[in-house]
Protein backbone atom coordinates (compact mmCIF):
# COMPACT_ATOMS: atom_id res chain seq x y z
CA UNK A 1 0.00 0.00 0.00
CA UNK A 2 2.99 2.29 1.00
CA UNK A 3 4.37 1.81 -2.17
CA UNK A 4 1.44 2.57 -4.58
CA UNK A 5 0.70 5.25 -2.65
CA UNK A 6 4.42 6.60 -3.21
CA UNK A 7 3.72 5.98 -6.65
CA UNK A 8 0.43 7.74 -7.68
CA UNK A 9 1.99 11.04 -5.91
CA UNK A 10 4.90 10.59 -8.05
CA UNK A 11 2.98 10.19 -11.22
CA UNK A 12 0.34 13.48 -9.66
CA UNK A 13 3.41 15.55 -9.54
CA UNK A 14 4.38 15.16 -13.27
CA UNK A 15 1.42 17.23 -13.54
CA UNK A 16 1.04 19.25 -10.37
CA UNK A 17 4.62 21.51 -11.12
CA UNK A 18 5.52 24.78 -10.00
CA UNK A 19 5.91 26.24 -13.26
CA UNK A 20 2.64 25.20 -14.48
CA UNK A 21 0.82 27.17 -17.15
CA UNK A 22 -1.12 30.53 -16.68
CA UNK A 23 -4.56 29.54 -15.75
CA UNK A 24 -5.96 30.55 -18.84
CA UNK A 25 -3.68 27.98 -20.21
CA UNK A 26 -5.50 25.14 -18.50
CA UNK A 27 -8.47 22.85 -20.17
CA UNK A 28 -10.80 20.58 -18.23
CA UNK A 29 -13.19 17.63 -18.79
CA UNK A 30 -14.15 17.19 -21.73
CA UNK A 31 -11.85 19.66 -23.41
CA UNK A 32 -9.03 18.09 -21.79
CA UNK A 33 -9.63 14.60 -23.45
CA UNK A 34 -10.23 17.09 -27.02
CA UNK A 35 -6.62 18.06 -26.58
CA UNK A 36 -5.11 15.14 -25.45
CA UNK A 37 -6.61 13.45 -28.82
CA UNK A 38 -5.67 16.20 -31.02
CA UNK A 39 -1.98 16.06 -29.74
CA UNK A 40 -2.20 12.15 -30.92
CA UNK A 41 -3.01 13.11 -34.14
CA UNK A 42 0.42 14.52 -34.30
CA UNK A 43 1.91 11.13 -33.32
CA UNK A 44 -0.49 8.92 -35.19
CA UNK A 45 0.70 11.64 -38.53
CA UNK A 46 4.39 11.11 -38.00
CA UNK A 47 4.76 7.65 -36.86
CA UNK A 48 2.82 6.85 -39.72
CA UNK A 49 5.27 8.89 -42.03
CA UNK A 50 8.30 6.89 -39.80
CA UNK A 51 7.09 3.51 -40.87
CA UNK A 52 5.23 3.86 -44.24
CA UNK A 53 8.17 2.73 -46.11
CA UNK A 54 7.65 -0.72 -44.87
CA UNK A 55 4.39 -0.67 -46.71
CA UNK A 56 6.00 0.51 -49.78
CA UNK A 57 9.22 -0.87 -49.86
CA UNK A 58 9.51 -3.09 -52.93
CA UNK A 59 8.22 -0.27 -55.05
CA UNK A 60 9.96 2.27 -53.33
CA UNK A 61 13.49 0.31 -54.37
CA UNK A 62 12.72 -0.74 -57.54
CA UNK A 63 11.77 3.28 -58.65
CA UNK A 64 14.87 3.70 -57.24
CA UNK A 65 16.78 1.35 -58.49
CA UNK A 66 18.42 0.67 -55.24
CA UNK A 67 18.18 -3.03 -53.31
CA UNK A 68 15.05 -3.35 -51.07
CA UNK A 69 17.85 -3.23 -48.17
CA UNK A 70 19.32 -0.12 -49.14
CA UNK A 71 15.41 1.13 -49.29
CA UNK A 72 15.18 0.19 -45.77
CA UNK A 73 17.66 2.75 -44.68
CA UNK A 74 15.11 5.29 -45.00
CA UNK A 75 13.98 3.97 -41.44
CA UNK A 76 17.20 3.75 -40.01
CA UNK A 77 18.31 7.28 -41.60
CA UNK A 78 14.91 8.62 -39.49
CA UNK A 79 15.38 6.48 -36.32
CA UNK A 80 19.30 7.55 -36.27
CA UNK A 81 18.36 11.50 -36.65
CA UNK A 82 15.87 11.06 -34.04
CA UNK A 83 18.31 9.43 -31.72
CA UNK A 84 20.23 12.25 -31.41
CA UNK A 85 17.63 15.05 -32.31
CA UNK A 86 15.89 14.22 -29.21
CA UNK A 87 18.35 15.27 -26.44
CA UNK A 88 19.10 18.67 -27.94
CA UNK A 89 16.15 20.04 -29.48
CA UNK A 90 15.00 21.65 -26.17
CA UNK A 91 18.50 22.97 -24.95
CA UNK A 92 18.34 24.83 -28.34
CA UNK A 93 14.81 26.13 -28.08
CA UNK A 94 14.89 26.92 -24.64
CA UNK A 95 12.04 30.11 -24.83
CA UNK A 96 10.37 28.83 -27.69
CA UNK A 97 6.44 28.99 -27.18
CA UNK A 98 5.81 25.33 -27.37
CA UNK A 99 2.51 25.42 -29.36
CA UNK A 100 4.32 27.17 -32.12
CA UNK A 101 7.36 25.03 -31.98
CA UNK A 102 4.77 21.69 -32.56
CA UNK A 103 3.55 23.01 -35.71
CA UNK A 104 6.49 23.95 -36.75
CA UNK A 105 7.94 20.89 -36.29
CA UNK A 106 4.36 19.28 -37.85
CA UNK A 107 5.78 21.63 -41.18
CA UNK A 108 9.19 20.02 -40.93
CA UNK A 109 7.30 16.55 -41.25
CA UNK A 110 4.85 18.02 -44.50
CA UNK A 111 8.05 18.80 -45.70
CA UNK A 112 10.18 15.92 -45.45
CA UNK A 113 7.22 14.15 -47.29
CA UNK A 114 7.09 16.21 -49.78
CA UNK A 115 10.72 15.91 -50.77
CA UNK A 116 10.28 12.17 -50.69
CA UNK A 117 7.33 12.71 -53.14
CA UNK A 118 9.74 14.32 -55.62
CA UNK A 119 13.35 12.74 -54.93
CA UNK A 120 15.07 10.90 -57.66
CA UNK A 121 17.37 8.62 -56.12
CA UNK A 122 18.24 7.37 -52.74
CA UNK A 123 20.55 10.38 -51.21
CA UNK A 124 17.34 13.07 -51.57
CA UNK A 125 15.36 10.46 -49.87
CA UNK A 126 17.76 10.06 -46.88
CA UNK A 127 18.34 13.64 -46.06
CA UNK A 128 14.42 14.38 -45.86
CA UNK A 129 13.96 11.44 -43.27
CA UNK A 130 16.93 12.66 -41.83
CA UNK A 131 14.52 15.77 -41.05
CA UNK A 132 11.61 13.89 -40.65
CA UNK A 133 13.22 12.51 -37.27
CA UNK A 134 14.44 15.80 -36.18
CA UNK A 135 10.74 16.63 -36.55
CA UNK A 136 9.37 13.22 -34.64
CA UNK A 137 12.05 13.45 -31.87
CA UNK A 138 11.31 17.44 -31.40
CA UNK A 139 7.23 16.07 -31.28
CA UNK A 140 7.63 13.29 -28.82
CA UNK A 141 10.61 15.35 -26.42
CA UNK A 142 8.13 18.78 -26.35
CA UNK A 143 4.05 17.02 -26.55
CA UNK A 144 3.89 14.64 -23.16
CA UNK A 145 4.96 18.12 -21.07
CA UNK A 146 2.57 20.35 -22.90
CA UNK A 147 -0.03 17.72 -22.75
CA UNK A 148 0.11 17.21 -18.90
CA UNK A 149 0.64 20.90 -18.43
CA UNK A 150 -2.28 21.69 -20.33
CA UNK A 151 -5.00 18.89 -19.14
CA UNK A 152 -2.75 17.91 -15.57
CA UNK A 153 -4.02 14.16 -16.50
CA UNK A 154 -0.52 12.53 -17.24
CA UNK A 155 -1.99 8.90 -17.95
CA UNK A 156 -4.68 10.47 -20.18
CA UNK A 157 -2.38 11.98 -22.53
CA UNK A 158 0.26 9.53 -22.64
CA UNK A 159 -2.85 7.33 -23.10
CA UNK A 160 -4.02 8.74 -25.95
CA UNK A 161 -0.69 9.71 -27.71
CA UNK A 162 0.13 6.06 -27.55
CA UNK A 163 -2.84 5.69 -29.56
CA UNK A 164 -2.02 7.50 -32.00
CA UNK A 165 1.00 5.60 -32.48
CA UNK A 166 -0.53 2.55 -32.03
CA UNK A 167 -3.31 3.54 -35.07
CA UNK A 168 -0.31 4.56 -37.12
CA UNK A 169 1.04 1.20 -36.59
CA UNK A 170 -1.47 -1.00 -37.24
CA UNK A 171 -3.53 0.79 -39.43
CA UNK A 172 -1.13 2.77 -41.17
CA UNK A 173 1.33 0.53 -42.56
CA UNK A 174 -1.08 -2.06 -44.25
CA UNK A 175 -3.24 0.52 -45.70
CA UNK A 176 0.19 2.02 -46.95
CA UNK A 177 0.79 -1.15 -48.73
CA UNK A 178 -2.71 -1.25 -50.40
CA UNK A 179 -2.27 2.29 -51.38
CA UNK A 180 1.17 1.96 -52.56
CA UNK A 181 -0.16 -0.87 -55.23
CA UNK A 182 -2.93 1.14 -56.08
CA UNK A 183 -1.86 4.45 -56.59
CA UNK A 184 2.10 4.12 -56.48
CA UNK A 185 4.53 4.52 -53.33
CA UNK A 186 4.98 8.58 -54.09
CA UNK A 187 1.57 9.47 -53.97
CA UNK A 188 1.17 7.33 -50.21
CA UNK A 189 3.89 10.38 -49.10
CA UNK A 190 1.95 12.80 -50.35
CA UNK A 191 -1.51 11.61 -48.81
CA UNK A 192 0.90 11.27 -45.64
CA UNK A 193 1.80 14.67 -45.81
CA UNK A 194 -1.45 15.80 -46.18
CA UNK A 195 -2.31 14.01 -42.65
CA UNK A 196 0.27 16.37 -41.41
CA UNK A 197 -0.90 19.29 -42.52
CA UNK A 198 -4.21 18.80 -41.50
CA UNK A 199 -2.93 17.60 -37.95
CA UNK A 200 -1.16 20.94 -37.61
CA UNK A 201 -4.69 22.69 -38.86
CA UNK A 202 -6.40 20.54 -35.48
CA UNK A 203 -3.63 21.40 -33.11
CA UNK A 204 -3.97 24.75 -33.75
CA UNK A 205 -7.52 25.16 -33.62
CA UNK A 206 -7.24 23.22 -30.53
CA UNK A 207 -4.43 23.55 -28.31
CA UNK A 208 -3.51 27.15 -26.42
CA UNK A 209 -0.56 28.62 -26.81
CA UNK A 210 1.85 27.37 -24.21
CA UNK A 211 4.98 29.40 -22.93
CA UNK A 212 8.39 27.50 -22.27
CA UNK A 213 9.26 26.37 -19.00
CA UNK A 214 11.32 28.11 -17.03
CA UNK A 215 14.69 27.22 -17.36
CA UNK A 216 14.35 24.93 -19.97
CA UNK A 217 16.97 24.33 -21.86
CA UNK A 218 21.00 23.23 -21.28
CA UNK A 219 20.46 23.11 -17.56
CA UNK A 220 17.58 21.13 -17.29
CA UNK A 221 19.23 18.59 -19.54
CA UNK A 222 22.32 18.71 -17.37
CA UNK A 223 20.24 18.56 -14.20
CA UNK A 224 18.25 15.28 -15.02
CA UNK A 225 21.78 14.01 -16.43
CA UNK A 226 22.80 13.83 -12.81
CA UNK A 227 19.72 11.84 -11.78
CA UNK A 228 21.29 8.47 -11.06
CA UNK A 229 17.87 6.79 -10.50
CA UNK A 230 16.49 8.60 -14.04
CA UNK A 231 19.60 7.10 -16.28
CA UNK A 232 19.37 3.55 -14.35
CA UNK A 233 15.30 4.16 -16.14
CA UNK A 234 16.78 5.04 -19.46
CA UNK A 235 18.63 1.91 -19.71
CA UNK A 236 15.99 0.08 -18.85
CA UNK A 237 13.92 1.89 -21.45
CA UNK A 238 16.34 1.26 -24.29
CA UNK A 239 15.90 -2.42 -23.39
CA UNK A 240 12.67 -2.68 -23.32
CA UNK A 241 12.41 -0.67 -26.44
CA UNK A 242 15.68 -3.11 -27.95
CA UNK A 243 13.94 -6.21 -26.73
CA UNK A 244 10.98 -5.25 -29.34
CA UNK A 245 12.78 -3.46 -32.28
CA UNK A 246 15.17 -6.69 -32.49
CA UNK A 247 12.53 -8.90 -33.02
CA UNK A 248 9.88 -7.49 -35.04
CA UNK A 249 11.11 -7.10 -38.29
CA UNK A 250 10.72 -10.85 -38.43
CA UNK A 251 7.58 -11.47 -36.67
CA UNK A 252 5.92 -12.59 -40.43
CA UNK A 253 8.60 -15.02 -40.48
CA UNK A 254 7.42 -16.27 -37.32
CA UNK A 255 4.12 -17.13 -38.22
CA UNK A 256 4.69 -17.83 -41.91
CA UNK A 257 6.61 -20.65 -40.51
CA UNK A 258 3.75 -21.70 -38.10
CA UNK A 259 0.61 -20.50 -39.66
CA UNK A 260 1.25 -19.35 -43.69
CA UNK A 261 -2.08 -19.03 -44.32
CA UNK A 262 -3.54 -16.25 -41.60
CA UNK A 263 -0.75 -14.09 -41.60
CA UNK A 264 -2.66 -11.06 -42.33
CA UNK A 265 -5.27 -12.50 -40.04
CA UNK A 266 -2.37 -12.81 -36.49
CA UNK A 267 -0.88 -9.93 -37.50
CA UNK A 268 -4.36 -7.83 -36.57
CA UNK A 269 -4.74 -9.64 -33.90
CA UNK A 270 -0.76 -8.30 -32.83
CA UNK A 271 -2.67 -4.87 -33.26
CA UNK A 272 -5.74 -5.60 -31.03
CA UNK A 273 -3.23 -6.63 -28.51
CA UNK A 274 -1.48 -3.49 -28.87
CA UNK A 275 -4.83 -1.35 -28.28
CA UNK A 276 -5.38 -3.44 -25.17
CA UNK A 277 -1.95 -2.82 -23.89
CA UNK A 278 -2.27 1.14 -24.32
CA UNK A 279 -5.16 1.23 -22.71
CA UNK A 280 -3.95 -1.42 -19.95
CA UNK A 281 -0.77 0.58 -19.80
CA UNK A 282 -2.69 4.19 -18.63
CA UNK A 283 -5.34 1.99 -16.54
CA UNK A 284 -2.02 -0.22 -14.38
CA UNK A 285 -0.28 3.18 -14.55
CA UNK A 286 -1.83 3.88 -10.64
CA UNK A 287 0.41 0.97 -10.19
CA UNK A 288 3.38 2.41 -11.85
CA UNK A 289 6.31 0.47 -10.72
CA UNK A 290 4.67 -2.35 -10.78
CA UNK A 291 3.51 -1.92 -14.36
CA UNK A 292 6.19 -0.60 -15.89
CA UNK A 293 7.87 -3.55 -15.03
CA UNK A 294 4.85 -5.86 -16.20
CA UNK A 295 5.39 -4.81 -19.37
CA UNK A 296 8.77 -5.96 -20.47
CA UNK A 297 7.89 -8.88 -18.70
CA UNK A 298 4.75 -9.29 -20.66
CA UNK A 299 6.78 -9.11 -23.73
CA UNK A 300 9.79 -11.55 -22.48
CA UNK A 301 6.91 -14.27 -22.04
CA UNK A 302 5.56 -13.45 -25.11
CA UNK A 303 8.63 -13.70 -27.50
CA UNK A 304 9.89 -16.93 -26.12
CA UNK A 305 6.20 -18.26 -26.40
CA UNK A 306 6.41 -17.14 -30.58
CA UNK A 307 9.98 -18.67 -31.08
CA UNK A 308 8.59 -21.49 -29.58
CA UNK A 309 4.91 -22.24 -30.79
CA UNK A 310 4.24 -25.16 -32.91
CA UNK A 311 0.83 -24.41 -32.98
CA UNK A 312 -1.52 -21.46 -34.21
CA UNK A 313 -3.37 -21.31 -31.29
CA UNK A 314 -0.50 -21.04 -29.03
CA UNK A 315 1.14 -18.73 -31.66
CA UNK A 316 -1.61 -16.80 -32.02
CA UNK A 317 -1.97 -16.27 -27.96
CA UNK A 318 1.72 -15.26 -27.97
CA UNK A 319 1.39 -12.84 -30.62
CA UNK A 320 -1.28 -11.15 -29.53
CA UNK A 321 0.98 -10.60 -25.70
CA UNK A 322 3.27 -9.20 -27.71
CA UNK A 323 1.29 -6.47 -28.89
CA UNK A 324 -0.16 -5.92 -25.28
CA UNK A 325 3.69 -6.32 -23.50
CA UNK A 326 5.46 -3.69 -26.36
CA UNK A 327 2.51 -1.29 -26.44
CA UNK A 328 2.66 -1.19 -22.73
CA UNK A 329 6.02 0.20 -22.73
CA UNK A 330 5.54 3.56 -24.08
CA UNK A 331 2.94 4.75 -22.12
CA UNK A 332 4.46 3.23 -18.83
CA UNK A 333 8.23 4.52 -19.46
CA UNK A 334 6.99 7.76 -20.58
CA UNK A 335 4.65 8.07 -17.18
CA UNK A 336 7.97 6.52 -14.99
CA UNK A 337 10.41 9.17 -16.23
CA UNK A 338 8.04 11.91 -16.00
CA UNK A 339 7.26 10.62 -12.40
CA UNK A 340 10.66 10.46 -11.52
CA UNK A 341 11.41 14.18 -12.92
CA UNK A 342 8.00 15.98 -12.82
CA UNK A 343 9.23 19.12 -12.90
CA UNK A 344 12.22 17.96 -15.67
CA UNK A 345 9.16 16.66 -17.90
CA UNK A 346 10.94 18.27 -21.18
CA UNK A 347 14.07 16.70 -20.52
CA UNK A 348 13.18 13.61 -19.14
CA UNK A 349 10.79 12.44 -22.01
CA UNK A 350 13.53 13.48 -24.58
CA UNK A 351 16.16 11.03 -22.88
CA UNK A 352 13.23 8.15 -23.38
CA UNK A 353 12.81 9.02 -26.83
CA UNK A 354 16.28 8.65 -27.24
CA UNK A 355 16.25 5.61 -25.74
CA UNK A 356 13.29 4.36 -28.37
CA UNK A 357 15.17 5.93 -31.50
CA UNK A 358 18.57 4.64 -30.68
CA UNK A 359 16.73 0.95 -30.15
CA UNK A 360 15.10 1.09 -33.40
CA UNK A 361 18.32 1.53 -35.07
CA UNK A 362 20.92 -1.14 -33.01
CA UNK A 363 17.83 -3.55 -33.08
CA UNK A 364 17.84 -3.23 -36.79
CA UNK A 365 21.38 -4.16 -36.89
CA UNK A 366 21.28 -6.87 -34.10
CA UNK A 367 18.44 -8.39 -35.46
CA UNK A 368 19.26 -8.38 -39.17
CA UNK A 369 22.85 -10.09 -38.58
CA UNK A 370 21.21 -12.58 -36.03
CA UNK A 371 18.99 -13.65 -39.32
CA UNK A 372 21.51 -13.84 -41.50
CA UNK A 373 23.74 -15.89 -39.32
CA UNK A 374 21.51 -18.13 -37.15
CA UNK A 375 17.84 -17.55 -38.27
CA UNK A 376 14.88 -15.24 -37.09
CA UNK A 377 14.39 -17.18 -33.88
CA UNK A 378 17.69 -16.18 -32.56
CA UNK A 379 16.22 -12.92 -32.85
CA UNK A 380 13.30 -13.25 -30.96
CA UNK A 381 15.50 -14.93 -28.10
CA UNK A 382 17.94 -12.22 -28.01
CA UNK A 383 14.89 -10.02 -27.44
CA UNK A 384 13.05 -11.72 -25.02
CA UNK A 385 16.68 -11.82 -23.17
CA UNK A 386 16.47 -8.09 -23.39
CA UNK A 387 13.07 -7.58 -21.97
CA UNK A 388 13.53 -10.20 -19.20
CA UNK A 389 16.44 -7.71 -18.36
CA UNK A 390 14.16 -4.70 -18.94
CA UNK A 391 11.72 -5.88 -16.43
CA UNK A 392 14.18 -6.86 -13.81
CA UNK A 393 15.92 -2.87 -13.94
CA UNK A 394 11.95 -1.50 -13.28
CA UNK A 395 11.52 -4.24 -10.29
CA UNK A 396 14.26 -2.85 -8.59
CA UNK A 397 13.75 0.64 -9.49
CA UNK A 398 11.54 2.95 -7.40
CA UNK A 399 9.88 5.46 -8.55
CA UNK A 400 11.34 8.27 -6.54
CA UNK A 401 10.04 11.94 -7.59
CA UNK A 402 13.03 14.24 -7.20
CA UNK A 403 11.47 17.21 -5.82
CA UNK A 404 15.37 19.61 -5.35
Amino acid sequence: MTCSTREDRGVQDASDASDAPRPDTRVSGRRALITALALSTGTAALVGSEFVPAGVLPQMASDLRVTEGRAGLAVAATALAGAFTAPTIAALLPRAERRAVLLALLALATISNLVVVVAPGLPLVLLARVLLGVAIAGYWSFTFSIGVRVTGRPALVSTALALGTSAATIVGVPLASVLGDLVGWRAVFAIIAAVSVLSALVLRAVLPPVPALPGAGIEMMKQVLRSRLLMAGIVGVGLAALANFTAYPYIRLAIAEVAPASVAMILLAWGIGGLVGNLAGGYLSRWLRWATAAAPAILAASLFTVASAEHAVLLVLGTVAWGVGFNMIPVTTQLWVTAVEPHRAEAAVSLQVTAFQAAITVGAVLGGALVDGAGYLAALRLGAVAAVLAALVFIVLPVRPRID
